[in-house]
C-alpha cells in the first residue's frame, strides 16, 4: 500500500511551485528537473541507471523498474555524470575524478547500494588517469582504458582471483576500449596508430592466461589518400557470437556493416537514407536500431536483418540523443527539440521516465536557414523572439563546439533565454561540423579555425542582409571549440561583432596544446598537421593570441580552474595580453573543469553573460 503525502508535505510542495512559476522562463528551464536516457543491465533488465539534477547537482542515479525505488548513487560536490552497470545489474561503477579535471579512478557500489563508507577503488593499485573506455563482462571481467600525459593510452584487463590487472594493450597515440564479447573472450581497441586522431582503426585481442594476441584488423586509414575512420559498435549479444557491428565511412558518411571478426567477411548494411546513420543492436541479435540523422534532425528505424526490411519507428520531428532497444522489442529513446524539453519516450506510447517536480517552460521552434559559403552551403539554425517583428534584431551568434559536433533541432536552455530577452539567435554548422558527410567535417585541416569563421562570415552576411540582424549589435558566443572560435573571430573579423563571450575557450593555441590532456594533443596534431615546435607558423595563425591588438569588441571570458581540454594557463596569458593592451574585457573564473554540472553555476554563468550584454551593447 502506497501512503499518501501528509498534510505538510504536500504544502511545501504547493510552496516550492510558487516560487518555481514566479522565476523567470530561462530561470526555469535551467532548474527544471532532467533525466538522461536510462542505461539497462543487459542480464538484469529491470535494473537501470540514469544521470538526472533534481538535487541543483548532476548525479547517477539507480532505478529499480520492478519496484519502481530510485535513489541516488553518487553525491559530489561538483557533480557526477559517468557510470555504468555490470550485465548482471549487481554493480555500478562510476568514475571519480577531482572537481572536474576528468583525471582519477573508477569506484564501484553495489546496485542495492548496502555499502558502508565511500565507495572502493574497482581496480585497486591501477593508477588514476584520464578514462578511455570501458568494458565490463559477466564473469567479473573488465577492460578499463587510461590516458596519460607518461603512458600514452593502455589498456587493462582485470580478472577476479588473478592478481594484478593486465596491461593487454600500449600506444602512444590514441585508442580506447570498443567493446567486449559476451562471452568476455574477444576485446576490441579502437586505436589511430597510424597517427590520425580524426579516424580510427579497430583490433579485436584475444587473452590466453598472459598471453595477448591479435586475432583479427579492420583498418580503413592506412595507406589511402583520404583516411577513413571506423568505430566499434559493439560485439553481438549473443554468446560464442564473433559478428561485430561497425560504423564505417566508405561511401562519404557514417554507415554501419557487421564484420565477422573469426572469418573476416564483411556484411555492409546499405540504406536509401541521405545523411548519417549509426545503428546498435536489438538483444536477440536479429535486427539492428537504425539511427538515423540528417539536417540537424534525427529519426529511429528497425532493421530486420534476416528480410532487409526497413520499418520506420514513430518519433516526433525533433533529435533523438539516444535511444536503446529493450528485450521486449519496444524502443526507448530521449527526444526534445528546440521548442519542446526532452522526455524519456517508448516506441510502447509511454513516457518512461519522467523527471520530478515542475517541468521546464518550451521556447520557439527553430527555423532551417542554407546560405552559400566559400566552401559550399551552410545550414544555420535561426531562433527568434516570437513577437519581435521582422527585425533587424540584436542577434547572438551561439557557436558550438566540438568542432566535430553539430547543432540541431533539440532543446537548449541557452539559446532560448537570449530569445526571452530579444535576441534572434543563430547556430551554425560549418565545416568541421558532423552530420553533413565526412568531406564537410574533415574539411577544416591545417587552417583550423580560420576554416570555421569563414563559414559563419558567410551566415553573418546573410542575417544582415536579409533584415534578421541589426549589424552594430551581434554578439559572437560559443563555449569550448566555440569558445575559441569566438576569440579568434574577435581578433580576424574586428568590424563584424559588437561583443564577445567566450566560455572555457582555447585562447593561447600552443600552451593549450602543451598543457591539454593527450589525447585532446593527438587531435591537435592531427588537425593542424604536427606539434608547435613541427609546424609553428600554423598554430600561429589559428591562435587567437595572435590577434589580440586587433579586438575592437569588449570579451567576456569564462574559465573553469580545473579544465583539462582548454586549461586555465593559457586563458591567462590571453587576459594578460587583453589587459597590457588595454582592451576591455571581464573575466569569471569558477572551480570546475570543462563547464559545471551544478545548476546553479550555470544560472550565474549565464546571469554574468546577460549583464554583460545588457551593459556593453
Amino acid at each position: 500500500m502506497t501512503s499518501q503525502p501528509s498534510e505538510t508535505t504536500r504544502q511545501q510542495t504547493e510552496t516550492l511551485t510558487e516560487v518555481f512559476d514566479a522565476l523567470p522562463a530561462w530561470e526555469r528551464r535551467f532548474r527544471a528537473a532532467r533525466v538522461s536516457l536510462p542505461e539497462w543491465a543487459e542480464d538484469a533488465p529491470d535494473r537501470s541507471l540514469f544521470v538526472s539534477n533534481a538535487t541543483g547537482t548532476y548525479e547517477i542515479y539507480a532505478w529499480d523498474r520492478a519496484s519502481g525505488g530510485r535513489r541516488r548513487v553518487t553525491d559530489r560536490p561538483n557533480g557526477t555524470t559517468e557510470g555504468t552497470l555490470t550485465p548482471d545489474g549487481e554493480w555500478i561503477w562510476w568514475f571519480d575524478d577531482t572537481d572536474g579535471d576528468e583525471f582519477g579512478v573508477w569506484r564501484r557500489q553495489s546496485f542495492a547500494g548496502d555499502g558502508d563508507g565511500a565507495d572502493p577503488e574497482a581496480v585497486p593499485g591501477l593508477a588514476p588517469s584520464y578514462p578511455a573506455g570501458l568494458a565490463l563482462g559477466r564473469h567479473g571481467e573488465a577492460v578499463v582504458g587510461r590516458s596519460t600525459d607518461e603512458d600514452g593510452s593502455t589498456l587493462h584487463l582485470v580478472r577476479p582471483g588473478l592478481g594484478e590487472p593486465l596491461e593487454i594493450y600500449r600506444h602512444r597515440e590514441s585508442a580506447g576500449v570498443g567493446d567486449l564479447s559476451h562471452d568476455g573472450t574477444l576485446i576490441a581497441v579502437d586505436h589511430t596508430e597510424h597517427g590520425d586522431a580524426m579516424h580510427s582503426a579497430l583490433r579485436v585481442l584475444r587473452v590466453d592466461g598472459d598471453v595477448v594476441s591479435a586475432v583479427a584488423e579492420l583498418d580503413d586509414a592506412t595507406g589511402r589518400e583520404e583516411p577513413l575512420g571506423l568505430s566499434c559498435l559493439g560485439f553481438a549479444p549473443l554468446a560464442g557470437d564473433t559478428r561485430m557491428l561497425v560504423a564505417h565511412q566508405r561511401r562519404g558518411r557514417w554507415e554501419p556493416l557487421i564484420w565477422d571478426t573469426a572469418t573476416g567477411t564483411e556484411h555492409e548494411i546499405v540504406l536509401d537514407l541521405p545523411g548519417d546513420v549509426t545503428a546498435e543492436w536489438y538483444p536477440d541479435a536479429t535486427a539492428l536500431l537504425i539511427e538515423h540523422g540528417f539536417r540537424a534532425r534525427s529519426e529511429l528505424y528497425r532493421y530486420d536483418l534476416e528480410s532487409g526490411q526497413l520499418s520506420r519507428l514513430d518519433t516526433p520531428t525533433g533529435t533523438v540523443s539516444g535511444a536503446s532497444a529493450r528485450p521486449d522489442g519496444s524502443v526507448e529513446f530521449l527526444w526534445s527539440s528546440a521548442e519542446q524539453p526532452p522526455a524519456v519516450r517508448s516506441t510502447s506510447g509511454a513516457v518512461v521516465l519522467a523527471a520530478p517536480g515542475p517541468q521546464a517552460p518550451p521556447s520557439v521552434p527553430v527555423e532551417d536557414v542554407w546560405v552559400e559559403g566559400p566552401g559550399g552551403v551552410v545550414h544555420a539554425l535561426v531562433q527568434r523572439p516570437a513577437d519581435a517583428g521582422d527585425g533587424p534584431l540584436p542577434c547572438v551568434f551561439d557557436i558550438h563546439g566540438g568542432p566535430t559536433w553539430h547543432d540541431s533541432d533539440s532543446f537548449a536552455a541557452g539559446p532560448a533565454a537570449w530569445v526571452d530577452h530579444g535576441f534572434a539567435v543563430v547556430r551554425v554548422n560549418y565545416r568541421g561540423s558532423t552530420g553533413y558527410g565526412r568531406a564537410w567535417t574533415d574539411a577544416l585541416r591545417h587552417r583550423v579555425g580560420l576554416i570555421e569563421l569563414e563559414d559563419i562570415a558567410a551566415v553573418r552576411d546573410w542575417a544582415v542582409a536579409s533584415g534578421l540582424a541589426d549589424p552594430e549589435r551581434i554578439v559572437l558566443s560559443g563555449g569550448s571549440w566555440g569558445g575559441y572560435l569566438t576569440l579568434l573571430g574577435l581578433g580576424t573579423q574586428p568590424d563584424s561583432w559588437a561583443l564577445g563571450l567566450a566560455a572555457v575557450p582555447v585562447a593561447d593555441y600552443v600552451t593549450a596544446y602543451h598543457d591539454e590532456m593527450e589525447a585532446l594533443k593527438a587531435m591537435d596534431r592531427t588537425l593542424v598537421g604536427g606539434t608547435p615546435e613541427e609546424v609553428p607558423d600554423r598554430y600561429a595563425a589559428s591562435s587567437p593570441l595572435t590577434y589580440v591588438e586587433s579586438l575592437a569588441a569588449s570579451v567576456y571570458i569564462s574559465a573553469g580552474v580545473n579544465d583539462p581540454r582548454c586549461p586555465i594557463r593559457q586563458i591567462d596569458n590571453y587576459v594578460g595580453e587583453l589587459a597590457r593592451l588595454g582592451k576591455a574585457h571581464e573575466v569569471y573564473r569558477y572551480d570546475a573543469g570543462h563547464g559545471s554540472l551544478v545548476v546553479e553555476e550555470r544560472i550565474k554563468q549565464l546571469r554574468l553573460e546577460l549583464d554583460f550584454v545588457s551593459r556593453h551593447l
